[in-house]
């Protein structure tokens, strides 16, 4: 697959002709680059800032140790707990606490309204991605209150029954299934949430092996990643790109990581499909 991207990228992307940015880019040279230093007020930000994140893990490990500690979970457990269940809060509160640590020993923010601010500028650019997570998540509440993968995994099992198609035909059809769905559903362990009550149990129904059908899914899975806007490191590459061409947006990435994914699918389908036809285990056992 690295050789794959790398021709892809050498022989293809690299050679376009809208490559040049809105002003030229040159690279600074050893002397510019001995000029750029961390002043001393930096330095001891970061020092303070360094510190106050060792505080603040620190505060959560002591905070775990008691067996009746209100960050364990039943039983005194660990990993089904609220620190572990609310990681997402954590997170977000470490790093705000980090973020104004910082910018209130450099001088970036001189009052509360400037975090907020900040904070806002932060996330103007995603909010058109967190409108669309918002009608994703219901999309995916309803499909889970139904239990229409049941139902699902059944007909689709009787349909593939009668239409009498080769297992390596049927994964490819699955491939290209979970590729569209990655579109929408970029992060891997909810996609595999949502389609594998389905897939695992018609595809068993037909005689295909579970880590065949976990083996396809991870292929088709990783694909389109690089294609979708409602991956968090496509929005982090449109950021990188906006800083040379100001212009760039969506369709700018996309017609660059589009050719890349689909020669991937191609190859990696390929490989998939001679390794099934090949007969070799898709795991161990």
């Amino acid at each position: 697959m690295a050789l794959v991207i790398t021709l892809v990228v050498d022989k293809v992307l690299a050679r376009r002709a809208d490559l040049e940015p809105d002003e030229p880019v040159a690279a600074l040279d050893a002397d510019e680059l001995g000029e750029i230093e961390v002043t001393e007020q930096q330095r001891r930000a970061l020092r303070v800032t360094g510190l106050v994140a060792l505080g603040f893990v620190a505060f959560l490990a002591v905070a775990m140790v008691p067996a009746s500690s209100p960050l364990r979970g039943e039983g005194g457990g660990i990993v089904e707990s609220p620190l572990i269940g609310g990681m997402a809060l954590v997170l977000g509160v470490f790093f705000a606490v980090l973020g104004t640590v910082y910018g209130r020993m450099t001088g970036s923010f001189s009052a509360a309204g400037d975090i907020i601010t900040a904070m806002v500028d932060g996330t103007r650019s995603m909010a058109p991605i967190l409108v669309l997570f918002f009608a994703i998540s219901q999309f995916l509440a309803y499909f889970k209150w139904t239990n229409i993968g049941n139902i699902l995994a059944v007909k689709g099992a009787e349909t593939l029954r009668e239409l009498d198609m080769d297992g390596w035909t049927v994964l490819v059809g699955i491939a290209v299934l979970i590729t569209f769905m990655n579109l929408v559903i970029t992060s891997g362990s909810a996609l595999w949430a949502l389609a594998a009550p389905v897939l695992v149990p018609m595809l068993m129904l037909v005689g295909i092996e579970p880590e065949t059908t976990q083996a396809v899914y991870r292929v088709a899975d990783s694909v389109t990643n690089c294609v979708t806007p409602m991956s968090p490191y496509f929005v982090m590459a449109l950021g990188f790109i906006q800083q040379y061409r100001k212009s760039a947006g969506i369709g700018t990435l996309a017609s660059f990581t589009i050719p890349i994914a689909a020669v991937v699918w191609v190859v990696w389908v390929a490989f998939f499909v001679a390794w099934y036809l090949l007969g070799i285990p898709f795991g161990v056992g």
